[in-house]
């Protein structure tokens, strides 16, 4: 059989021989590197007999499948460990994941840490057992009746689902077996470096109609330092939770009256405030207006936009006067209302109009995560109406935007262009010339992107600008949606130059997302150490002696005057409680005043970042303050 590699380079096997033994005569490292292979684009495993003419690239931990298929493994290794200690434990799924992998398993009483030291040891146990993995394949119904006879009912109905005439695979390893599609490494003994990190609940196949199962995460990786790396970044990520935080520092909570639904406290008002403000700042200088839409609206008009066939099990709904009402999921169709109340020109477009609109979604109970996956949120919106000429000089104009923004909170991104769905309106070639200008547009201003095929919104592709945070964690937010299917569903119109009538297109744009997750993203990124013009409070004044209070006091008053968020300490607790204190609340600046100060008409500076930064005048201090607010300085 003749095989071809990557560089085009091509050599004759033998029929049957392994990607592994391929490997092998190339170099003994490639060998041991390789994990498991991709045959004509397709993952394999590198330990299965080659039958035929193709093209092979061998995959290493480098590789994301390289490393799916390690971690994939890893998971195996996991369940077989489970079933050592657990006999009764039933098997449902373990699939691998960024960054590591989970298996969730029926058990009568959760694991716990106790439980996930046990199986993290007999995991490295099987690991130095050196089990080979062997695939073999059952038709369907001896595959339902060999995992009747093991007793996993979870695997007989994931069997019983697919297609009579479907041939079935499986990976045993010393005495376990599962059913799995593959592909894996070649024994267990590669795949070193475990480590379980949690545990946690989680419905069968996501929905909370089905039994609640035991979920146990873990990483695996090929180096113990890159292992030792991941998990001080997850330690680092726990100090950052955005939950712990919100509580300790008085932002936000969320309470067990309302799951879902976040409270903010004054603190994180002034912090949300903040954000909207600047948001307000920015979209006026790049030329928006904005709107505020009704909370709730007719089904009809859900019906129109297309939102209630393919939206309406995340919709929350009611009645009013015997006629059926949402509240709303998203802004978009009342910005629709809201431009048609009055005719258009050519020469209004482009028309740019936002809204801050309060949406709520019904997420499932097991999926809510602090203000990362709530059920109400605020959505920075905005809707721009133009002309097809215009389409691809608005998306720049909204990608610079959000260069400006982001890179104000130290956030870099990358992009993905998501193209047509499976279920979809408009047609094929609409959505084709859409993608190609959203290409183009990005293309044109030097941004590298990503295809993720398939995960356009119902009426449009889009781009989805995926942040990073200081300890390298992507998470979605700004998204830009390009829409010829709403104007026409609500028959939107401009007059043109020509005095006739025409169809507008539009564009969804979303720059923070949600308001409340992008809260909760810049409060890990920061630590809970806003830059001075977001903290809550900017300055807290400590006086040392009685004397000093009145003249501490006449500080904050002074303060506040020109704007800045301050306190006054006036607790008769000593200086250095007061200081860790404001250094615990992450307050920016902390200004000492004793009687030496207020004789010589001076404050004792201290940085929260920086330390002592001395005795200086208040002037002098306003002076640098209020440039650092103005700047946004971070």
């Amino acid at each position: 059989m003749n095989i071809t590699f990557p560089d085009g380079n091509s050599r004759y096997f033998e029929n049957g021989t392994t990607a592994h033994e391929i490997a092998a005569s190339i170099s003994p490292r490639l060998a041991k590197a390789t994990l498991c292979c991709e045959i004509d684009g397709e993952r394999h495993d590198a330990f299965l007999p080659i039958e035929r003419d193709c093209t092979l690239r061998f995959l290493t931990f480098d590789d994301p499948d390289g490393r799916w298929a390690y971690r994939h493994t890893a998971a195996h290794i996991l369940a077989q460990a489970v079933k050592r200690l657990f006999p009764e434990a039933k098997l449902a799924i373990g699939p691998a994941i960024e960054n590591g992998f989970y298996y969730d398993f029926d058990v009568e009483e959760p694991f716990t840490l106790d439980d996930l030291a046990r199986i993290e040891k007999e995991m490295e146990r099987i690991s130095s057992e050196n089990h080979k993995l062997e695939r073999f394949e059952l038709p369907r119904a001896e595959a339902i009746d060999f995992c009747k006879q093991q007793n996993e009912p979870y695997k007989v109905e994931l069997i019983e689902d697919l297609p009579e005439d479907s041939v079935i695979s499986f990976y045993r390893q010393g005495e376990f077996t599962d059913l799995c599609a593959g592909p894996h490494v070649q024994s267990t003994s590669k795949v070193k470096n475990l480590r379980l990190l949690s545990v946690a609940g989680a419905y069968w196949r996501g929905s909370e109609k089905n039994k609640m199962l035991s979920r146990i995460y873990g990483t695996a990786f090929e180096k113990k330092a890159e292992l030792d790396e991941y998990i001080t970044r997850i330690e680092e990520a726990k100090r950052r939770d955005h939950r712990k935080l919100g509580r300790e520092l008085g932002l936000f909570t969320i309470m067990d009256e309302g799951p879902g639904f976040p409270f903010f406290l004054p603190k994180g008002m002034v912090l949300k405030n903040s954000l909207i403000e600047y948001w307000r700042e920015a979209h006026k200088r790049y030329g928006y207006v904005e709107i505020a839409t009704p909370i709730i609206l007719s089904r009809e008009l859900w019906e129109r936009s297309g939102h209630w066939e393919h939206y309406k099990n995340n919709m929350y709904t009611t009645v009013i006067d015997e006629g059926d009402f949402a509240i709303k999921p998203m802004n978009c169709p009342g910005g629709m209302l809201a431009y048609k109340l009055e005719p258009h020109s050519y020469r209004e477009l482009p028309m740019r109009v936002g809204e801050l609109g309060l949406v709520h979604r019904h997420e499932l109970s097991g999926a809510l995560h602090g203000l990362f996956r709530v059920r109400c949120f605020t959505q920075d919106d905005a809707h721009i109406f133009m002309t097809r000429e215009q389409m691809k000089d608005e998306i720049k104009n909204v990608v610079q935007l959000f260069d400006e923004v982001y890179s104000t909170f130290g956030l870099s991104y990358r992009i993905e262009l998501s193209t047509m769905p499976e279920n979809h309106i408009g047609t094929v070639e609409e959505w084709e010339e859409n993608q190609e200008i959203l290409r183009l547009a990005i293309t044109e201003m030097g941004k590298d992107f990503k295809i993720n095929e398939g995960d356009g919104a119902f009426y449009g592709p889009k781009l989805d600008f995926h942040l990073e945070d200081c300890l390298g964690r992507a998470w979605q937010c700004g998204t830009i949606q390009l829409d010829s299917q709403l104007p026409e569903r609500f028959e939107l119109e401009y007059t043109g130059a020509d005095g006739q009538k025409h169809r507008p297109v539009m564009i969804h744009r979303a720059l923070f997302g949600s308001l409340e997750r992008f809260i909760g993203i810049i409060t890990e990124h920061f630590a809970g150490a806003f830059p001075t013009w977001l903290a809550p409070v900017q300055v807290t004044v400590l006086p040392i002696t009685d004397r000093a209070a009145e003249a501490s006091a006449a500080v904050k008053a002074r303060l506040e005057a020109l704007g800045v968020r301050a306190e006054c300490d006036l607790r008769n607790e000593k200086i250095g409680f007061k200081i860790r204190e404001a250094q615990m609340q992450k307050i920016p600046y902390m200004l000492v005043m004793g009687d030496k100060e207020v004789e010589q008409n001076l404050v004792s500076v201290r940085s929260r970042k920086e330390g002592d930064l001395g005795a200086q005048t208040l002037d002098a201090f306003i002076e640098k303050l209020l440039d650092e607010i103005k700047t946004r300085a971070r």
